[in-house]
């Protein structure tokens, strides 16, 4: 598990350390930290719940031609498999290609923020080790829908579409998020909903149509279940609520604050929806993760002294240590992760 608590020491000590590099290289330390990330991501070896599963995707689709292998599931994902497969290489390299997806999209996101190690930090236990070494595919889907928060925080509406779409061909439940670039759109708000609704419907019908069916029966008529589903969504819903709080000094900017207050209120919606299949309401909850760093890089703002700053830091520090710990230590399928192992050296205890 050492390899774990690495990954979160990092950006909390950067949290602390002096800062002696002028701002405009301090993407230096970003991208160092990012790259040792993708590295323990990308190079783990059968680490992940679904390690098998992926494994054996990518032996079959290297193998078969490229119409072929995009028809295999998720296009976008099974033609990575395929091109890779193609050069040589293997599913190390295909879930490292992943990985700088993900990684990038978060340190992109977190950038933003006005502590952006903070961020980052709130992402490791579970959005970085969890989904980004376990959920690949819904993964590298997260990753580019960043970019669209990203986007879509700045007013550049076509963009955050263009990057659902991207995610989309990784995991075609990114789509959902498409309702909400048309609730947060400011200017001319009844066009941007019927040209985004277009859209959407567009994507579906490229993407998702020929999928609904089997969807359905998977996350709906099979009653699935998730394990720690409540845990995971009560994650979200804590700084949701404290968003719709403190909305007004967490933003000043009133086309951000009208993205977050959608995203706080979908994530709120959840826990009541979760007296449906879990897994169905988890799997879409995960897009909700980013309002976790958001408000938790963000509050820190709300402190009057440098003391009280510092407290409600280390505060959210201890508390994603305890949210690692508890993960690692009693989560259900934690087996999977544990012990970490790594394509260049054994099991790491």
């Amino acid at each position: 598990m050492i390899a774990y608590w690495i990954m979160l020491f990092l950006p909390a000590w950067a949290l602390f350390a002096p800062k002696n590099l002028p701002s405009r290289q301090q993407w230096v330390g970003f991208w160092l930290v990012g790259g040792f990330f993708v590295f323990l991501m990308g190079c783990r070896d059968n680490v992940g719940g679904d390690w098998n599963q992926y494994q054996t995707g990518f032996d079959i689709v290297s193998r078969e031609s490229f119409s072929d292998a995009i028809d295999y599931g998720d296009p976008g994902y099974y033609a990575l498999n395929w091109m890779v497969g193609q050069v040589g290489g293997s599913i190390f390299l295909v879930n490292s290609i992943c990985a700088f997806i993900l990684v990038a999209g978060t340190i992109r996101f977190c950038r933003r923020l006005p502590s952006p190690w903070l961020g980052i930090l709130v992402a490791v236990p579970y959005l970085l080790i969890v989904v980004g070494m376990g959920y690949t595919r819904q993964a590298v889907a997260l990753g580019f829908a960043m970019f669209g928060y990203v986007a879509l925080a700045e007013g550049r509406i076509l963009s955050f579409v263009f990057w659902i779409a991207i995610g989309a061909l990784f995991h075609k439940t990114a789509l959902i998020l498409i309702p909400i670039g048309a609730l947060a759109a400011t200017q001319r708000y009844v066009w941007t909903i019927v040209w985004i609704s277009i859209t959407g419907a567009l994507l579906y019908s490229g993407l998702l149509e020929g999928h609904a069916g089997a969807m359905w029966v998977n996350y709906v008529e099979a009653e699935m279940e998730s394990d720690g589903a409540l845990v995971r969504v009560a994650m979200n819903v804590l700084p949701a609520a404290l968003y719709l709080l403190f909305r007004r000094r967490l933003t000043e900017d009133p086309n951000e604050r009208r993205l977050w207050t959608w995203i706080a209120l979908a994530a709120l919606i959840c826990l009541p929806a979760l007296s449906f299949p879990s897994t169905a309401v988890d799997r879409l909850a995960l897009y909700l993760i980013p309002v976790q760093m958001y408000v938790f890089g963000n509050l820190p703002c709300l402190a009057n002294q440098r003391k009280n700053r510092t407290l409600l830091i280390v505060g959210i520090v201890v508390y994603y240590a305890l949210v690692q710990w508890t993960w690692l230590n009693l989560a259900t399928h934690a087996s999977g992760w544990v012990p970490y192992k790594n394509y260049f050296w054994s099991a790491a205890p």
